[in-house]
């Protein structure tokens, strides 16, 4: 394993320990004590099948005493075992959950975005179950079966050298069918996470286009779709179970001879009076503790080894180097924020933003306009911090974006997008955004936003449905303005957050945020309507990833140059 993937493995084997260490060693505890009691209870069954050969009612008392005592042994070492194994693995998977989680929200919302969200999903379910199954749960079975089979080991060379020489040599067979089974398991569990990563993303690109499925009546285009994935995915799944039915198959059979070979061996030795009854039968169970192991430790291995690899995949998709390096923070906007000279593209060879140069001010509003494609949107992923890979200098306050923490920058910024995301919870929530704030705040927030109305009617506990489907679209838009206003942003970028409004409620979500004083406001917007943008301190008009011009509403027009030209096609 390379030492960036045993880090991976490290890191997040902390979370599994976290307030959780009495209930690990606890578990080591009682799971060695099983061990122990597994092979005494051998040497209980040898003295056993002895003293039927030829004992007295007093032994047999004694025997009887002893076995009740490592049956009250047995249920106090399971139930300890049981309450503290499950307690453990309780907080061990919720642990590494909320470290995942935190993980995957720690990203930058650029490099969030390059990687497809059902990654992060099977990350948080499927994942974190295989590593619940054969991370956590099988290192206790690793510890107790190998523990078994050297106390086994040891007892049977006490009793019978030349029989565990002869349990040795039979035990080959199964150990090679292990070992040519245990690394192809491996390889089809991970198989299985990408293929169900794949199928997730599919499922939830299809309930997301429900609507386009079903006005283009392509239901069973999409439905064939599903079924093809769901047989990828099912038939992977299916290798695997045969794969290690197989093992298993094989595994009883080598068993089975290596048990008679044990029997017919022991017999004979028994005959030659070399050993008791009670030795062949105490061997016989012994072997079962070495077979055990051997049929299964190169199949839990390989299951480790890819949950191991499961967590290392986590971890190289959250990989933040970028971020590791953003130390510097903003704390304020005073200054404005300035583009000089940047050029950027989001794949080699198509540049998005030309040399451009544009400084907005603090406190004053903007509105940023211009054809498709042009790089009004960009100009804003730039601002919140998300492409640090541009040329050129964007600045905030006097600090440099591409050397700033991305968390600095959102402590200023708040963002508007077309597609407001709605919780499926009530307003104040979706408001707060879960946290908490005092309720003079939260209402001067709302008010501010235009929510009075929809409150005054609905209440504060109204469930905003999922996605927001029991608002409407201002509505949505507003509880996003409300949602900054909250934060006391200094600076509000709204990206086309009006464009799948109707006209009215478009322009009254635009006065909303024109009305916001003390914020400056980039609002990148398609629709060009006079009585809005003569309201903006200033029109920054985009064309093929440069700035073309820059004025007021007033004194673009008065050029009747690239601005005039768009205003008049927008007007017919």
């Amino acid at each position: 394993m390379s030492k960036k993937s045993s880090g991976a493995a490290k890191r997040y084997r902390e979370s599994f320990f976290a307030k959780n260490k009495l209930n690990y060693a606890l578990t080591i505890i009682t799971t060695i004590g099983s061990s122990i009691l597994s092979v005494v209870l051998a040497s209980f069954l040898k003295g056993l099948m002895d003293l039927a050969g030829g004992g007295n009612m007093e032994q047999l008392k004694r025997f009887f005493i002893l076995t009740i005592a490592l049956l009250v042994g047995y249920g106090v070492d399971f139930l300890i075992l049981r309450t503290v194994k499950y307690n453990f693995m309780k907080k061990a998977v919720e642990g590494y959950r909320n470290k995942a989680f935190a993980d995957i929200t720690a990203r930058s919302i650029g490099s969030f975005g390059k990687d497809n969200s059902s990654n992060y999903i099977s990350a948080l379910t499927n994942d974190v179950t295989s590593i619940e199954n054969n991370y956590l749960l099988v290192q206790f079975d690793l510890l107790e079966q190998i523990l078994t089979a050297v106390l086994a080991l040891g007892l049977m060379i006490y009793y019978s050298w030349s029989m565990t020489l002869v349990v040795i040599v039979l035990c080959i067979l199964p150990i090679a069918v292990s070992m040519v089974f245990g690394s192809k398991v491996a390889k089809q569990e991970q198989e299985i996470s990408d293929r169900n990563a794949g199928f997730m993303a599919m499922v939830k690109d299809l309930l997301s286009g429900f609507g386009v499925v079903k006005s283009f009546q392509a239901q069973t285009e999409a439905t064939a779709l599903y079924g093809e994935k769901n047989h990828e995915l099912e038939q992977i799944k299916c290798k695997r179970r045969k794969t290690t039915q197989l093992i298993q198959i094989i595994s009883m059979m080598a068993g089975f001879l290596v048990q008679m070979g044990v029997f017919i061996f022991g017999a004979y030795l028994a005959i030659e009076g070399q050993i008791t009854a009670g030795v062949v039968v105490a061997f016989v169970q012994m072997m079962n503790y070495i077979l055990s192991p051997i049929n299964q430790l190169p199949v839990l291995l390989a299951n480790r080894k890819a949950a191991i690899g499961l967590m290392e995949k986590l971890e190289a998709c959250c990989e933040e180097s970028n971020e590791k390096e953003r130390q510097e923070t903003v704390d304020n906007v005073a200054e404005g924020i300035r583009f000089e000279h940047v050029s950027f593209s989001y794949e080699e060879e198509k540049t998005v933003l030309k040399d451009v140069s544009v400084n907005f001010e603090a406190g004053k509003s903007y509105a940023i306009v211009g054809g498709s494609g042009s790089g009004k949107s960009t100009m804003l992923n730039l601002i919140m911090g998300s492409y640090p890979e541009y040329e050129g200098s964007v600045t905030m306050g006097d600090k440099e974006l591409k050397k700033v923490n991305t968390d600095s920058i959102f402590d200023l910024v708040s963002v508007i997008q077309q597609n407001v995301f709605i919780f499926d919870d009530t307003i104040r929530r979706n408001i707060c955004m879960f946290k908490e704030f005092p309720d003079e705040l939260v209402e001067s927030a709302a008010v501010r936003a235009g929510l009075k109305n929809l409150i005054r009617e609905n209440g504060w506990d109204y469930d905003c449905g999922e996605g927001g489907s029991h608002l409407s679209g201002g509505e949505k838009q507003r509880i996003a303005i409300a949602r900054s206003l909250l934060r006391k942003s200094q600076v509000l970028l709204a990206d086309e957050a009006t464009s799948a409004l109707d006209a009215e409620t478009a322009d009254s979500v635009t006065n909303a945020i024109l009305d916001i004083e003390g914020l400056t406001r980039l609002v990148v917007t398609h629709k060009l309507e006079e009585k809005t943008l003569t309201r903006f301190d200033g029109i920054v008009v985009m064309r093929n990833g440069r700035v073309e011009e820059i004025g007021t509403f007033e004194e673009l027009m008065e050029k009747k140059e690239y601005f005039y030209s768009l205003y008049q096609v927008s007007r017919e």
